[in-house]
């Protein structure tokens, strides 16, 4: 008997949220999944498995199978059932495990995550050590494969094997002793100890296999990709890997960029040259190859390159594209193990050259990893506390953040300004205003000198570096690349010396930002930099950057996700005091002539669709970056209609800023997602209400500058609230902000909005209102909502024209009393009741109001309101006396013929004014066309009559017709459900039409599932 499996992750509550096909499913997908010694000496029981629910299942699994492989399979058949959902919560199960591993294993002294790199003096001793090894021979190197026969070598050499790892021990152990990055080593520990276990070769418990054959770890700019990478190398020196792989190859994309054409054993040996006579012997063992692509996103080639001319011969030279591509599609080394990292818009690519990968999300810091940086850095706990705090607040700094270099510069940059004195809090209010104070920081001139003319030549070469970077999506500059630019070594020095860029490893004169978000900083400040006469000079030098409007292109951003944050940046050095900043730290002139660049293309499309470019969120975080209020005035004068969907606390805050200037709006439509607002929010596992509440006092000031547009407005403004998930006190602030705004609010719109008491709130803000002409509330939680819509329509002020209420639940007392009030108020016509339960009893009560003389209901809609043919009655003999009705709907309730027959006699009389009748989806059968033919030959005042979904044939069809064709017929529009396949349906339609032109048919055909009211 198997011991049961030890899941990192709970498994059953996962299962238990398949539903019954996707159970099945993923039973099938367990099926397909390699079980190579899977099992502890006994089979898998498939007749139980069939059988089994999601709690069973679990059981079964773990009960027989080992822990590896469930993690790998269940995630594994996740993913291919696009339950991303699960994967991911099964993923971060694993992660807090490796955590918490991590965690345990800590040395007493450390009270923190983080394990430590061995000291210097260690690497030291290492490297004597790794000098001391004996040397290969010319013979030696020429053919190091055959050495194994050679027995007195043996007793005084290394092998061949233990020969190529100390070469690679030499060279890795340097770049890791040599690493620039501030704390680097340590900084990125603890991501690849939490990350390895992802990744089937490294993990433990790894079965002897099989597992994927290519890996690909994907994740944004400086998370610990290549750390891992080379983390990986170093560990197969170190024989932690030597069973799994014999040999290991590492290629850095950002290198190959400079190497041409070549052959596959060239590519492979590049750092290894001994090798390259041996790749036969290499090949014969390629189950036993590891093969690193490192960066991948940074791989530069032409169209088309990476899918034409693919090789299979390793002794035939290629482009280095077509090399890797032949590696990629198992053409080349078809056994190989192949590890590629990559940032994650550069799949695209990718995917198409790899089959079935195994993807592996790196995402750097976590959340309690940045805190343990911040502490660590610090040291005083509250400082690191609050700038943490700080950084946090800032969604988008925050995120940013997952990259242990981006906490470096937060925590460089703050911790100076606290040590000064200074509040940080203006510094973490936008990225721009973080990254401009860290820069700024590192060129403060000394107290009373002039600004620092030296640095004017280093920050516009500097500047131009980093733009021809960003556009040709590079991160490594060699000397050709300088050269091209007209940039000198020596102005990096500067720069250099600050750490803001840096000296490349194993690439001889080659220079990269420390980051991505530091190169995209200084990209944004080309735009900004010098005269115009300057700028046409450095232009010359500039041919692949593109202009702003380029910049802003979406065909652009979609080739390169580097421009967005370029033009982030842009917006935020949009404000006067920062490019005064600027200026006075680099000593040069910066142009003012880019903020009306920036306003020319909200426009760019047409007036009433700026910003035409970039979806509505974004724009709003633009505006935000540049904290000038003048400008975004400007910059939203130009809106009159937006639509918002606010995700996170983060996007409350950049709408805020930007509605509250917003004066020309006349119309807006919201959507609040759940989290937001928390105070109502009982999911919540921890904490109280009051708790809860005070968590959102942080956030409901935010949510009064927006809600203070109703106020600020000039424009009558249509609301429309969606789907949202607010709390007492924000709608309190909303409800204020509307009754405050006696003069603009014109039509709302609530459709699904909780609280359940939200609806109360908003009908007491709507009385008085005098500018308030349509009211739709939508949505199941409308409680009590009856008896305040009375009082709204009560007021004296009340101009209410339209009222649609739907899916409204009321007792047959609180119908009642709307009904009296109706005979009051003089300015509703259009009442729709669309899925409310109004029952028979209800439209009875309603008919004694349409039959009052001073009732002013022109359309109503009972659609979908459970009528039955009784409440046909009460409608037609008020259809006699009323004659102001004119649209009525009855769709999707069951009045049958019977119905309809009641109905006609009603629309029979001379003084029935009505026009157009719905009776879509009513039951209405041959029979009932009878009736509704002798009406329409009577002179009906109907014009428009819909009989779709209706179970209408042949014979009920003729009956109508025969009525169509009569001049005395009144009938401009009819929909049916017609099938167009039927050639004696088609005859009688043709007849119609022919002696009545006038008459419009319309084609209720099947994939309309609701109908569609042409004229209601």
């Amino acid at each position: 008997m198997a011991s049961p499996a030890q899941l990192d992750f709970n498994l059953q509550p996962l299962l238990e949220e398949l539903d019954q096909d996707e159970l099945g499913q993923f039973k099938s997908m367990l099926r397909s999944f390699p079980l190579h010694k899977a099992f502890h000496q006994q089979e898998l029981p498939h007749m139980e498995i069939e059988q089994a629910n999601g709690k069973q299942l679990a059981e079964i699994l773990i009960k027989n199978c080992h822990s590896y492989w469930i993690e790998m399979a269940a995630i594994h058949g996740f993913d291919k059932m696009n339950r991303v959902d699960l994967s991911e919560r099964a993923k971060d199960e694993l992660r807090e495990a490796a955590l918490k591993s991590l965690r345990e294993r800590k040395p007493p002294s450390l009270e923190m995550t983080w394990t430590q790199e061995p000291e210097s003096s260690n690497l030291d001793e290492i490297e004597e050590q790794l000098e001391g090894e004996p040397e290969l021979t010319q013979v030696e190197r020429d053919d190091p494969i055959n050495l194994e026969s050679d027995e007195g070598w043996k007793a005084k050499r290394p092998d061949k094997e233990d020969k190529f790892r100390i070469t690679l021990k030499k060279k890795f152990w340097e770049i890791w002793k040599n690493n620039l990055n501030p704390g680097a080593a340590e900084n990125f520990r603890v991501i690849t100890q939490r990350y390895k276990m992802l990744i089937p070769f490294c993990n433990p418990n790894m079965l002897t296999g099989p597992f994927p054959d290519t890996v690909v770890l994907r994740g944004p700019a400086g998370v610990g990709k290549t750390t891992l990478a080379k983390e990986l190398m170093r560990d197969w020196t170190q024989d932690n890997l030597a069973k799994t792989f014999k040999y290991i190859f590492y290629l850095s994309c950002k290198e190959l960029n400079h190497i041409g054409p070549c052959t596959c054993a060239e590519l492979i040996t590049k750092d290894y040259p001994e090798l390259q006579h041996a790749i036969p012997d290499v090949l014969a063992q390629s189950r036993k190859i590891l093969i690193i692509i490192d960066g991948f996103d940074e791989l530069r080639f032409p169209p088309g390159a990476l899918i034409s001319d693919i090789c299979g011969d390793w002794k035939k030279q290629k482009p280095v594209p077509v090399l890797l591509s032949s590696l990629f599609m198992k053409k080349m080394f078809p056994n190989a193990t192949l590890l590629i990292t990559t940032r994650p818009w550069a799949l695209r690519e990718l995917r198409f050259l790899v089959e079935r990968p195994l993807f592996v999300d790196i995402e750097g810091f976590l959340e309690v990893d940045r805190k343990e940086y911040f502490l660590k850095h610090f040291q005083d706990e509250d400082q690191a506390l609050r700038a943490f705090d700080l950084m946090r607040s800032n969604t988008a700094l925050f995120s940013l953040g997952s990259a242990p270099m981006v906490c470096w510069v937060v925590c460089t940059c703050l911790k100076l300004q606290m040590d000064k004195g200074e509040d940080p809090t203006p510094t973490c209010q936008t990225t721009t205003s973080l990254f401009l104070r860290f820069i700024c920081s590192q060129f403060m001139p000394a107290p009373d000198s002039c600004p620092g003319q030296c640095l004017q030549a280093p920050v516009k070469a500097l500047c131009l570096l980093a733009a021809e970077g960003v556009w040709t999506q590079t991160s490594v500059f060699d000397g050709e690349d300088l050269k091209t630019l007209g940039v000198e070594e020596c102005e990096l020095s500067p720069f250099l010396d600050k750490n803001i860029l840096q000296k490349v490893k194993g690439c001889e004169g080659c220079y990269s930002f420390i980051h991505l978000s530091v190169q995209q900083f200084f990209a944004a400040i080309f735009y900004v930099l010098g005269s115009e006469e300057e700028k046409e000079d450095r232009e010359s030098h500039s041919g692949d950057i593109g202009n702003i409007q380029k910049l802003f292109s979406k065909e652009e951003r979609l080739k390169n996700p580097s421009l967005p944050q370029v033009g982030y940046f842009l917006f935020g050095l949009s404000n006067e005091k920062r490019t005064r900043e600027l200026e006075t730290t680099f000593g040069c002139q910066l142009s003012i002539d880019v903020k009306q660049e920036l306003l020319r293309w909200k426009v760019k499309s047409n007036e009433n669709k700026p910003f035409s470019v970039m979806g509505m969120k974004e724009v709003f975080y633009c505006l935000y970056e540049s904290q000038e209020e003048e400008f975004v005035k400007d910059a939203m004068a130009h809106f009159k209609e937006i639509s918002l969907k606010l995700k996170s606390e983060m996007d409350v805050v950049h709408a805020s800023f930007c509605l509250k200037h917003c004066q020309n709006l006349e119309k807006i439509s919201l959507k609040i997602e759940k989290g937001i607002f928390l105070e109502n929010d009982t999911s919540l596992e921890s904490g109280s209400q009051v708790e809860r509440s005070q968590k959102d006092q942080r956030i409901l000031p935010f949510w009064m500058d927006l809600c203070s547009m109703f106020g600020s407005n000039k424009n009558p403004i249509f609301l429309e609230i969606d789907r949202s998930f607010l709390s007492d006190s924000s709608v309190r602030i909303l409800c204020e902000q509307m009754a405050s705004a006696t003069h603009n609010l014109q039509k709302v719109v609530l459709n699904d909005i909780l609280p359940a008491s939200a609806y109360r709130d908003f009908c007491l803000a709507f009385s008085g209102q005098e500018t308030l002409t349509h009211l739709t509330l939508q949505g199941s939680c409308q409680n009590d909502v009856l008896p305040l819509l009375c009082e709204v329509l009560r007021h004296p002020k009340c101009d209410l024209q339209y009222l649609r209420l739907e899916s409204c639940s009321a007792t047959t007392q609180q119908w009642g009393d709307l009904f009296l009030v109706l005979e009051i108020n003089q300015s509703l016509t259009y009442l729709n009741f669309t899925a409310d339960e109004l029952l028979d009893e209800g439209v009875k009560l309603l008919c004694t109001t349409l039959r009052h003389p001073r009732c002013s209901l022109q359309r109503l809609s009972l659609e979908n309101c459970h009528l039955t043919e009784a409440s046909c009655k009460d409608l037609s003999s008020a259809l006699i006396i009323n004659q102001k009705l004119t649209h009525l709907c009855l769709a999707k309730n069951e009045l049958g013929d019977g119905g309809v027959q009641l109905l006609c006699e009603g629309l029979s009389y001379p003084d029935c004014k009505l026009q157009a009748l719905v009776l879509w989806n009513c039951g209405i059968t041959d029979s009932g066309c009878s009736h509704l033919s002798k009406l329409l030959q009577q002179k009906s005042s109907l014009t428009h009559l819909d009989l779709g979904l209706n179970h209408i044939g042949i014979t009920g069809l003729n009956i109508l017709c025969e009525a169509l064709k009569e001049p005395t017929c009144n009938l401009k529009h009819l929909r049916l459900n017609i099938n167009e396949s039927d050639t004696q349906m088609q005859k009688l339609l043709e007849e119609v039409k022919g002696s009545n032109p006038q008459l419009t048919i319309e084609n209720d055909k099947p994939r309309f599932q609701e109908k569609q009211t042409f004229f209601f």
